[in-house]
């Protein structure tokens, strides 16, 4: 299968939604890309969208049209400037043009070259987008682009090469291969990804580069937890985050901690480790991010949007309340995105094809098993946590109300970081050889029973939750 580095896992993006989101956006670009390798680009007068299946279903409640628009007039979600981000769509909406890639002025009409095909669903996923480029002679370029999950894109008929195809020394396609790799070498699960990653990159760019996921997680819970409000889409959700950090917070480290990161955190790991005012302190952390990602915030894919509080809250939790330095985060970030890997690989890391089972379980897997590694587990005990996380979020459904990445998507952070914190737990003093489900098997399992889920709970808000909680929803 094709090779997937951990910083493929984990990419710094914005809210709400890393399928219907981020994928979008970054097909746009490519869209433009292939046009400008074509020397099309100029001759551009107009570009229609076309959605289809889930991105059609909800894709105004996850902000698709503002990620199409964004990502056709030259804004990349890694670099752009998250303030203002409606005020800009809603200015290009207005003046009834775009620049595209910030370049080429062209002819636009959101409610003419926005299509939302509620009925159709194209052949290969259930996240198609199509793009439709009108030339000055008449001509149409036409694309077709599918979000499979976590921000990924992949082209109709496209194929793995460069980057992508590489040979690794250490092959992981199942979760066993990572058994018999680290008994036969006598390592642990992070030196062997470790070694995969440097086909990518040199020791100090992946070294760089997890610590930026890292820092961009701080900042996101930091961020989060001094916010308060209301957050966006109708739904008159109110922030938690605040509330529970300033109950928890010494109010004399209140100030200091607004300003830096560093005093916020060394405040967190004075603020007391009763079993209760811990377990208050990683829903904090969880429902930060998420909150943020609901509020169109910079986050990171972990390895969705949608899950993007899970990993988070268990690293500060990992850092402020055990044993730990930066080698031991790394290594946390190592495992637990080899765990991803064999999640996208073995079955999918997308709510619209698996679930919610797909996001908040494979997130809280990945979180398990980072977690399990740096309390220094062996690969047996990584492997088993993994497995027990996942074990206890199958068959959950994707059912978000008003096609929002809210209710009850935020609040299932916090339940998928306090199973993945257990799922350690629990590894830590059990023997792996005496386990009856291996991690190879709940995948498996977990790709059946998205298989089998009735298509209205895969992120299409016709099921569930969705359906049988009365509100207005007031479009973004």
């Amino acid at each position: 299968m094709e090779a997937i580095s951990v910083l493929d896992i984990f990419k710094i993006g914005v809210g709400p939604s890393s399928s219907h989101t981020m994928g979008p956006w970054r097909a746009a670009q490519r869209f433009l890309e292939h046009l400008r390798t074509l020397g099309l680009l100029e001759r551009c007068v107009r570009v229609r969208t076309d959605l289809y299946g889930s991105l059609a279903k909800t894709g105004r409640g996850h902000a698709t049209d503002m990620a199409v628009i964004l990502g056709l007039s030259g804004e990349d979600p890694v670099t752009c400037e998250v303030e203002g981000l409606m005020a800009r769509v809603d200015a290009i909406k207005s003046s009834g043009r775009i620049r595209l890639r910030g370049e080429v002025d062209a002819e636009f009409d959101s409610d003419a070259d926005l299509v939302f095909n509620f009925d159709k669903v194209l052949p290969y996923h259930a996240n198609g987008i199509r793009f439709t480029a009108l030339l000055d002679d008449g001509r149409r370029i036409v694309q077709t682009y599918y979000s499979v999950g976590g921000g990924f894109v992949v082209q109709e008929g496209e194929k793995p090469t460069g980057a992508r195809a590489v040979s690794l020394p250490f092959p992981i396609e199942v979760a066993e291969d990572i058994t018999n790799h680290c008994r036969a070498r006598g390592l642990d699960i992070p030196d062997i990804v470790w070694a995969n990653e440097q086909r990518w990159r040199s020791d100090d760019e992946t070294r760089a580069g997890l610590w930026k996921i890292w820092r961009v997680m701080q900042e996101c819970m930091h961020r989060g937890c001094h916010t308060d409000g209301i957050l966006p889409g109708g739904l008159e959700v109110t922030r938690r985050a605040r509330g529970i950090h300033d109950k928890l917070i010494a109010d004399d480290a209140t100030p200091e901690t607004r300003r830096n990161i560093k005093a916020w955190i060394d405040a967190i790991k004075c603020s007391g480790r009763r079993f209760d005012q811990v377990l208050r302190w990683v829903s904090a952390f969880a429902l930060a991010v998420n909150e943020e990602n609901a509020a169109y915030g910079r986050v990171v894919t972990a390895p969705t949007n949608g899950a993007a509080g899970v990993i988070p809250a268990v690293m500060l939790y990992t850092w402020c309340f055990t044993p730990c330095d930066e080698d031991k985060i790394i290594q946390f970030m190592l495992t637990a995105g080899q765990v991803g890997i064999l999640f996208k690989k073995g079955a999918t890391i997308s709510a619209a094809m698996g679930g919610c089972q797909a996001e908040i379980g494979v997130s809280s897997a990945m979180a398990a098993a980072g977690l399990t590694q740096v309390l220094g587990g062996s690969v047996g005990q990584v492997l088993m946590a993994a497995e027990i996380a996942m074990e206890h979020h199958l068959g959950m459904t994707c059912d978000p109300i008003g096609g929002l990445v809210q209710v009850p998507c935020i609040e299932r952070n916090t339940m998928g970081a306090m199973k993945a914190i257990l799922a350690a737990s629990i590894a830590m003093d059990s023997d792996p050889s005496k386990a009856r489900v291996s991690l190879d098997g709940v995948i498996r399992t977990m790709w059946a029973t998205a298989q089998d889920m009735q298509a209205k709970y895969k992120e299409t808000s016709e099921g569930g939750l969705a359906v049988n909680v009365s509100v207005g929803i007031i479009e973004c």
